[in-house]
């Protein structure tokens, strides 16, 4: 059978595989390595989503999709019946909870505030000190999966209290259910999103969410943009209320004239939190177990299933 993958790295990362197995790399869309009949499992490129999910209707021998990211929302209803769709879960986990990290010791520490000052030569203390700090703060992580534990764990050792939340409540882990927001924002100093986007993260982050949101909070956005409502967002921020770190937003990219660009209380990222040196070898470890498993007949692991 054939394997398409996205990387000519990826052949060795994937390691050993049955010798039936035949591997091309198609890093373009419009240059095919081969003819398509034959290829029963699809590795799209990191992120690829929209025209890349045309080529599913051209495959007619496909049987996996397995996805580079952790997210599957470019995915979900376009995969033709009979397709498995799996994501990337894990393979993320390291590099997003860093950014996390980042993203908040930055923003408290005032770090976007010292970098624009040392581009302008300007010895800024009074300007930025004394600084907040992330000892003792609340965190609420909207989003328990892997990433959401990942993050805590390595939050853990700034003595900082945590509130996890999921779509819906696992009272024995002490994770709140996501009904239970209203309550929880006003008591949180920082708030983590790690959803997948769906139709019910959609918006989730609207005027409500965000008034509610105590004086002073943070807003960590390592989701998906649209999982925020721009202009509600656009709109708490002016008020200089809260503040924001922000690796993805809506549209992305981020038009040059948008306001988010400006703004002294937003940290801004351009969807690189998954983006390291160790993604790839993560990454086709990952796709050589599924491509070994799909082989020997075994289950798939990270399969996305309906209500994703």
């Amino acid at each position: 059978m054939k394997v398409w993958i996205p990387h000519e790295a990826g052949r060795t990362l994937l390691g050993e595989l049955p010798p039936d197995v035949t591997v091309e790399v198609l890093a373009d869309a419009s240059r095919r390595p081969s003819e398509v009949a034959g290829v029963r499992f699809w590795v799209p490129p990191f992120l690829a989503g929209g025209d890349a999910t045309a080529l599913l209707r051209e495959l007619p021998d496909l049987s996996v999709v397995q996805l580079l990211s952790a997210g599957a929302d470019a995915w979900v209803g376009r995969v033709p019946e009979g397709v498995t769709l799996c994501d990337a879960r894990g393979v993320h986990d390291p590099s997003t909870a860093e950014w996390v990290v980042t993203a908040i010791l930055s923003q408290l520490r005032a770090f976007p505030a010292l970098a624009r000052a040392q581009a302008r030569r300007e010895w800024a203390y009074d300007e930025v000190a004394p600084t907040d700090e992330l000892t003792g703060k609340r965190v609420l992580i909207v989003g328990a999966g892997s990433i959401g534990t990942a993050v805590r764990d390595r939050l853990a050792p700034f003595d900082v209290s945590f509130t996890l939340v999921a779509r819906t409540a696992r009272p024995g882990q002490g994770v709140h259910g996501v009904d239970e927001l209203p309550g929880l924002l006003p008591e949180a100093d920082v708030v983590v999103l790690l959803v997948p986007l769906t139709e019910q993260t959609r918006g989730l982050v609207d005027e409500r969410f965000l008034a509610a949101m105590r004086d002073g909070a943070l807003l960590v956005n390592a989701a998906r943009g649209p999982v925020a409502r721009t202009e509600a967002l656009v709109a708490e921020l002016r008020t200089g209320r809260i503040s924001a770190a922000l690796d993805v937003t809506d549209p992305e990219p981020l038009p040059a004239d948008h306001a988010l660009w400006t703004m002294p209380n937003v940290l801004l990222t351009p969807h690189v939190a998954g983006s390291v040196r160790g993604f790839l070898p993560r990454a086709y470890r990952l796709v050589g177990e599924q491509v070994r498993r799909f082989v020997a007949g075994e289950p798939l692991v990270n399969v996305v299933v309906d209500g994703y």
